[in-house]
């Protein structure tokens, strides 16, 4: 019994030693925070077509969005922005689905255009390693990839 503590005083010591050396100030993603300019056609846009759900945001001012993007990260749209931007593509914010083909039509069925990697409007990109890819663009400007990578 004695060598039982013996071993777990030990293992306790090292594992608060290990956090004591950085170990435990390791970030982590909690959110990612855009500035939208209308804030109902932006949710709409994130919880009906990119299919994300909302949760519940502290502030309750009318001026933000939560929405769960993985376990405990979370999407926060807020309406401070003054105008529209010109994203660049590379600049963007990918969401995996199990099929980008039905993800297509979703987008189709409302009208939204959609891109491949080299800007070809209506194309879906396949990268060397088999992952399909497409982009397309949210009411603000920002630009959301869609793609269904498997890890």
């Amino acid at each position: 019994m004695k060598q039982i503590a013996t071993a777990l005083i030990f293992l306790l010591s090292a594992l608060a030693t290990r956090a004591q050396n950085g170990d435990s100030i390791k970030p982590r993603l909690n959110h990612i925070a855009l500035s939208v300019v209308n804030l109902r056609e932006s949710t709409e846009f994130y919880r009906d077509i990119i299919g994300l759900d909302t949760i519940p945001e502290p502030f309750r001012d009318g001026r933000h969005t939560w929405f769960s993007i993985g376990p405990l990260i979370h999407l926060h749209l807020i309406a401070d922005a003054r105008d529209k931007g010109d994203h660049a593509r590379n600049t963007h914010t990918c969401f995996t689905v199990p099929s980008v083909e039905a993800f297509v039509n979703r987008l189709e069925k409302y009208g939204l255009a959609y891109f491949d990697r080299d800007g070809v409007k209506g194309k879906i990109t396949a990268r060397v390693d088999g992952v399909k890819q497409i982009y397309l663009k949210d009411p603000d400007g920002y630009w959301v990839e869609i793609n269904d990578a498997r890890w």
